[in-house]
């Protein structure tokens, strides 16, 4: 069951995000906005839309996790093999994850001290930029996912 659903979430996924699905919807939502006159614009041709952009939405929300869980995966275990195969790198930043908020915020924390420190100039203020961005993501989930950032 596991991997016959994986099997359909990526190719729904696949198909969700091309042009078609997006004509498609398009076409739907014109056609059912060219028939409104067509039913005095009751309130069942209302609810025709209202219920169908729903379930859609209901089922898309599952799909889209689905593809969003592998993508993450995939892509830690990428990043988890570049640091543990990179002289040098903090291998401790495998389970970053798995960290709680303070525990990012400590080595964001580290890591602009140590681009700071670091002889070349453009790679410390790139590598201070990002450090500065990943700290402000963590105050804007703190506060609960509001908007701005410090």
């Amino acid at each position: 069951m596991k991997k016959a659903f994986q099997a359909f979430a990526q190719a729904a996924s696949r198909g969700s995000g091309s042009a078609w699905a997006f004509m498609l919807a398009l076409s739907v939502v014109l056609v059912w906005a060219l028939t409104g006159p067509f039913f005095d614009f009751s309130d069942t041709w209302q609810l025709v839309i209202n219920t169908s952009t729903t379930i859609v939405t209901f089922l898309m929300v599952f799909l889209i996790q689905n593809t969003q869980n592998r993508d993450t995966i995939a892509l830690h275990a990428k990043v988890d093999e570049l640091l543990i195969r990179l002289d040098g790198a903090d291998n401790a930043l495998v389970n970053a994850e798995d960290m709680s908020d303070d525990e990012l915020a400590d080595v964001m924390k580290k890591e602009k001290e140590l681009a700071a420190s670091m002889p070349n100039g453009s790679a410390a203020f790139e590598a201070a930029h990002a450090a500065d961005h990943a700290e402000a993501e963590l105050m804007r989930r703190e506060r609960g996912g509001r908007a701005g950032t410090r």
